[in-house]
């Protein structure tokens, strides 16, 4: 009996899906937000600022994608859950979710002020957990699974000076992906981070990306690839983890930081 074989690459097809994609504005978020429309998904984005949110809706449409836009506060449940809303009553439900927002502060653990803390983790981690939250119930109910992919970073798996409320909120955000994969895995709903390393987009934040030629010498010294991820770098990732070519990975922490975690 002859053996067919296929490709797979028609898993990675994202038609008819839709996606939400948060911090969805700018950086990471706008061009993971084109890549999965260019996958065929129609794309919710989110975020805070309109304007922005217009301008990755437009240039989705431009290119022969389908996307809307929904102002939304990550902080606040309610809102999250709005965000959910107005993507079914536009699509009639949703298939995933990639929650991509985040704010970074820099400074030592002893001059982290309260205000610094709260802002990091309540955007970071407790938002992640609203914008998951908010998914997952809809997925749960419409009954036929899902994926929740969550942008955490290699912040969560090795320390970085000044970064201790950053690393600490995605630390839990990585762990939240492990708890929501094993709670909601009986609903065939797949979660699973992506863990970005240095990029060439900034967050926002009290950080601008730091340039100095003892940093950019660090970076070539410790990242095997020797450069910066590029926005375009985290599209594949994501596509993958939005499709059914990830059908049977659940609760994986897919680390894209050209191999600085690996020396």
């Amino acid at each position: 009996m002859t053996t067919k074989f296929s490709s797979g690459l028609s898993r990675f097809d994202l038609s008819g899906k839709t996606i939400i994609v948060t911090g969805g504005g700018y950086g990471l978020g706008k061009t993971m937000a084109g890549g999965l429309a260019a996958a065929g998904a129609n794309v919710v984005v989110a975020g805070r600022t309109q304007s922005r949110l217009i301008g990755t809706v437009e240039e989705i449409v431009e290119n022969g994608g389908k996307s809307m836009h929904c102002v939304t506060d990550v902080t606040d449940r309610a809102s999250c859950r709005q965000m959910v809303a107005s993507a079914v009553r536009e699509y009639g439900g949703i298939e995933g979710i990639v929650i991509n927002h985040g704010v970074i502060e820099v400074g030592a653990p002893t001059e982290t002020s309260e205000e610094e803390w709260h802002r990091v983790v309540n955007t970071n981690l407790t938002g992640c957990f609203y914008c998951a939250q908010a998914a997952g119930r809809q997925l749960i109910d419409q009954g036929n699974g899902g994926s929740v992919v969550m942008i955490s970073s290699n912040g969560s798996l090795v320390a970085f000076e000044g970064l201790t409320a950053y690393g600490a909120s995605k630390g839990g955000v990585d762990m939240l992906c492990k708890q929501m994969a094993m709670e909601w895995g009986r609903y065939n709903i797949r979660v699973n981070t992506v863990n970005p390393g240095y990029t060439t987009h900034p967050m926002g934040g009290k950080y601008e990306i730091r340039t100095s030629p003892e940093l950019e010498e660090e970076i070539l010294k410790w990242t095997p690839l020797g450069r910066r991820g590029n926005p375009e770098d985290f599209v594949g990732p994501v596509i993958f983890l939005c499709s059914d070519a990830s059908s049977f990975v659940n609760g994986h922490m897919l680390v894209v930081d050209g191999g600085y975690c690996a020396l």
